[in-house]
């Protein structure tokens, strides 16, 4: 199977630090509770710049870091599920600061699996020559969903964007993707649409779930549902890309799997017999930054000089829908 070849990364992390101590002044936490049940310590917020901002700050990085120029750039597929805009969509906002006139531009939401969607996507692309360079990036800002008299889940999110520059590679690609879609009522965020359409009657399908005004506006996220999905769902999805691809999961030189939860992770790795010594984690100070945490991490490796040709990586994630999924490839 016909792989991929990242020839550049990029991020951007917002200036402004949220620490555990700030959450205890407005919700009744402490920096303790936050960091052993989640493993974070701080997280970055965009106080001010829009996802797509934030999105072509870690396009240009990773355009630099490719020796690419905008023309080089034949396709722009981005992952994110805190869109500035309805329409247009983020691909085409980043397109026209970056100067990709004329390139393809498309966003995917698969919520937190979303880069390893998009990444799948570009693959197929490059593989039947349709393009020879893509742009996949993702962004979010989901802090801007979410509800800040909620513990459970306000002190989980930050916001940022890694992006990669990406080529038709030699090496070896694997992946497998797949959905439950019957649990929405575990993780979600609701569309809130302007009331003053004078024909809208409500949403009664959905009545009997969002049911509160903090559950039409904000994220809402079943703790205890999500994590079991998660655990067996990130295993499972490993499991089935190293059986396609012949490798024994400890043939594997690096994974990084979706920075949700330090308990998850550990979960999941110890369900899946992997060497910890092997992953990469950055949630202690970044949180879960949903689908943009693994082109980021990708992002801080390869500029730390640790990404070396030729190494077997598997990204492995999770997300709304519920969402999984997993690939394999040579560096």
């Amino acid at each position: 199977m016909s792989g991929i070849k990242i020839i550049g990364t990029g991020t951007y992390l917002p200036e402004f630090i949220a620490t555990n101590e700030m959450f205890t002044k407005f919700i009744d936490t402490t920096d303790e509770w936050i960091t052993t049940r989640t493993g974070i310590s701080e997280r970055r917020i965009s106080p001010d710049k829009p996802n797509f901002v934030m999105a072509a700050e870690a396009s240009k990085q990773a355009m630099q870091n490719a020796g690419v120029t905008a023309k080089d750039i034949d396709a722009i597929i981005v992952s994110t599920c805190s869109p500035d805009f309805f329409y247009p969509n983020t691909a085409c906002l980043i397109q026209n600061l970056i100067g990709a006139n004329g390139s393809a531009a498309m966003d995917i939401n698969t919520a937190c699996t979303g880069f390893i969607s998009a990444l799948d996507v570009a693959r197929v692309y490059l593989a039947a020559d349709v393009y020879k360079t893509i742009l996949v990036v993702a962004s979010e800002r989901l802090t801007s969903q979410i509800d800040y008299e909620d513990r459970a889940s306000c002190i989980l999110f930050g916001d940022g964007a890694g992006a990669a520059v990406v080529q038709k590679g030699d090496g070896l690609y694997y992946s497998h993707l797949g959905a439950q879609g019957d649990m929405l009522k575990d993780l979600y965020c609701k569309v809130l649409y302007d009331r003053n359409n004078p024909f809208f009657k409500g949403d009664d399908m959905l009545k009997d779930i969002i049911n509160t005004p903090q559950k039409e506006r904000y994220l809402q996220m079943d703790g205890k549902a999500v994590y079991k999905f998660a655990v067996d769902a990130m295993a499972a999805a490993v499991e089935k890309v190293c059986a396609d691809s012949g490798f024994d999961i400890n043939e594997l030189d690096l994974v990084i799997p979706h920075q949700a939860n330090i308990r998850i992770i550990q979960s999941a790795l110890k369900k899946m017999n992997v060497d910890q010594s092997k992953v990469y984690t950055n949630l202690e100070k970044h949180g879960n930054t949903s689908s943009s945490c693994i082109p980021m991490c990708l992002a801080e490796l390869d500029k730390a000089g640790r990404l070396k040709r030729g190494m077997k990586i598997c990204l492995v994630g999770f997300g709304a829908g519920l969402t999984y999924g997993a690939c394999i490839f040579e560096y």
